[in-house]
Order: structure tokens, then C-alpha cells, then sequence
């Protein structure tokens, strides 16, 4: 059986990863999330030391995690590589 948490989950994306672009937003950085069916946006708060730029000029790559943030479901860069495709 399918659980809410189960299709949650899988509309948010999580532990997924993702190219995304980042934009500052009252000090965090967010990303609109690739999935349209997803009823929360990104708020990016896990590995930014790796980040040259706040936010960065290029897309970074973000795992999706479990846990949500200022009404955002939470990412983690592990890739902020504008070089990576």
C-alpha cells in the first residue's frame, strides 16, 4: 500500500538530485523545484561552503533531503561545479 508519506515524498523529490539555479530570499537560497507537481520550493541550507558565490551565477547540483525549512522542503549542494552537466 502506498502511504501519504510515501507519494509525498516522491512529489518532493526527495533524495533526489537536481540542476538548479539559486536566488537569495530573506538570507536563505532557494530554487523553484523541477517538479510541477511539488508543493514546495527548495531552501538550499546544507553544504554551501563549497559555494565561491552567494548565491552562485551558475546552477549547482542539489540533493533533495527530508526535512523541511521556512516552509521549504531543504536541499543540500553536492556539486556546485558550473562546469558539471
Amino acid at each position: 500500500m502506498t502511504s501519504i508519506r510515501d507519494l509525498l515524498g516522491e512529489s518532493l523529490g526527495v533524495g533526489e538530485t537536481y540542476r538548479l539555479r539559486l536566488e537569495e530570499h530573506d538570507g536563505t537560497l532557494v530554487a523553484d523545484h523541477p517538479n510541477d507537481s511539488s508543493p514546495m520550493d527548495i531552501a538550499v541550507v546544507e553544504g554551501l561552503d563549497g559555494l565561491e558565490e552567494r548565491p552562485p551565477a551558475e546552477p549547482v547540483t542539489v540533493e533533495v533531503v527530508a526535512r523541511v525549512v521556512d516552509g521549504r522542503i531543504a536541499g543540500r549542494v553536492v556539486d556546485a561545479d558550473s562546469d558539471h552537466r
